[in-house]
């Protein structure tokens, strides 16, 4: 094949040098401008498509989109040009492989390495997503790796312009590759936003450390019910070396719910870092992280407590329960605030939101899907807190001071909604801290934004939560209805194609 495609000597000024590679929307060859000697990358719309107005109308879209973003981890867009009937694309050349091809020659990458190419892709996309253009199509297939490590996110064709959007897709139409794409993608690409191209990322990395597809040996249908089910074994699963933060950022941004992924490229970037980022000219730079951290929340008895330690130490007592419900928790850099929740915090948001995709045991997803609502924005609230019992002081979080009961704050805008009937939240003796019915007077802060904690609740018992025989036939049927629509959907869409 390679050779016949190579009878192709030149396209207007350029010369064809070698095949690059072949794809659905055009066969890329490596060029040199006859007059300058440049090296580019050519990409030619295969002549039997050249009359095809929708692929003719995609293809411009896609030297439009490039030309608008100059960035260094975009490939650049030169030339847009036609051969005759031929339109042709002028990209400029990346000697070097794809993301894609690198795991399938090594197998699974570093951790570090893996999160570095992710990372400076990411910054090309969020420089897309500011000028309001989607990819839609982000898979290691189209990131290119150059000869000095720099990592450039390519083929365009799939984009989606917010602001002119030229109604290239049909619903039921994802444009994409299924293992990659968002499930909501599957049923609509015209809807598509900034949270398909999070999970794409997502998918993306997890083939990078895992070696692996998301969902492998399984048809695009099956991939999509798998993927609205949350049913992803977690990266963990397959590389237990691989650390918690990455494996949990990966689950994060691909639940299948948008609404609990990362909201824009910048928090997925911080959820992989663990680190608050800020954007400085073309990338993202991580910001110091503090070397004293101060958490305020309420102990049994109502009285408001503000303490301080290392970020470490402040890790480990958020996770013993020492500080009662994280929900209800507020942190900060400063003894006189200002605090914030946890999830606003890249450093700490990892103790509270929990990703869709679960790391859980195969039977317990499976008995899951039965009851699972992935549209559900509630389930992102942790679940009941077992109350901890009051432990003694700790060498590495201190109390800087107390503050009067529940009843005499005043609660700031930030916990209007709060519920009105305050309870009592599980002690946080962590160092230093006032015996029940005391209160220090000395250091003592209000920080706004302090939300009264509600009464614990007891969790559901495991017989309480059982199924009858009725409704779990019920649900069997319904999920039964559901996959014979799926099956109808797509017969339909492979129709439209034709």
């Amino acid at each position: 094949m390679a050779t016949s495609k190579l009878e192709l000597k030149e396209i207007g000024p350029y010369e064809i040098l070698a095949l690059i590679a072949e794809g659905g929307m055009g066969t890329v060859y490596r060029a040199r401008h006859r007059e300058s000697g440049e090296l580019v990358a050519l990409k030619v719309l295969p002549a039997a498509m050249a009359s095809n107005p929708v692929l003719l109308q995609r293809f411009e879209q896609e030297f439009r989109a490039a030309s608008r973003l100059v960035h260094p981890n975009i490939v650049r867009a030169i030339e847009l040009g036609r051969h005759g009937k031929v339109p042709y694309l002028v990209m400029e050349l990346v000697d070097g492989e794809s993301l894609g091809q690198r795991v399938e020659r090594l197998g699974r990458l570093p951790e570090t390495e893996a999160v570095d190419y992710i990372v400076q892709v990411a910054q090309g996309l969020h420089r897309a997503h500011q000028q309001g253009i989607i990819h839609r199509d982000v898979k290691p297939d189209n990131i290119l790796v150059d000869s000095q490590g720099r990592a450039k996110l390519a083929d365009l064709g799939l984009v989606k312009d917010l602001d002119a959007d030229l109604n290239l897709t049909r619903t039921g139409r994802g444009l994409g590759t299924p293992h990659f794409m968002a499930p909501e993608q599957f049923r609509n690409a015209k809807k598509a936003d900034v949270r398909c191209d999070i999970y794409s990322l997502g998918a993306t990395l997890y083939m990078l450390v895992t070696g692996q597809l998301p969902f492998r040996s399984c048809t695009p249908l099956d991939a999509w019910i798998r993927k609205i089910n949350n049913d992803l074994p977690a990266p963990r699963q397959l590389r237990p070396d691989l650390s918690e933060r990455v494996d949990w950022a990966i689950r994060r941004a691909m639940s299948a719910a948008p609404d609990r992924r990362p909201a824009d490229v910048r928090e997925f970037v911080e959820d992989l870092l663990g680190r608050r980022v800020e954007e400085v000219e073309d990338r993202f730079r991580p910001l110091p992280t503090a070397e004293e951290w101060f958490v305020f929340f309420a102990t049994l008895e109502g009285h408001l407590v503000t303490r301080k330690g290392s970020l470490s130490a402040i890790r480990r007592a958020l996770q013993e329960g020492k500080c009662g419900p994280l929900d209800k928790v507020q942190a900060g850099f400063c003894a006189e605030g200002p605090f914030h929740p946890l999830r606003e915090l890249a450093e700490l948001r990892d103790l509270v939101i929990q990703p869709g995709a679960l790391s859980l045991p195969r039977a317990t997803q499976q008995a899951l899907k039965q009851t699972m609502r992935v549209a559900d924005p509630d389930r992102d609230r942790p679940g009941p807190v077992q109350e901890a019992a009051p432990s003694g002081p700790g060498p590495a979080v201190a109390a800087v001071g107390t503050q009067a009961k529940l009843g005499r704050v005043q609660p700031a805008a930030s916990a209007a909604n709060a519920p009105k009937e305050q309870g009592k939240t599980p002690g946080a003796e962590t160092g230093g801290a006032s015996p029940p019915g005391h209160t220090q007077a000395a250091g003592a802060h209000s920080p706004a934004g302090a939300a009264p904690v509600p009464p614990l609740q007891a969790p559901k018992s495991a017989t309480a939560a059982r199924k009858s025989p009725v409704r779990r036939a019920t649900d069997l049927g319904t999920w039964l209805l559901l996959l014979v629509f799926a099956l109808v959907g797509f017969m339909l869409g492979l129709l439209l194609l034709r």
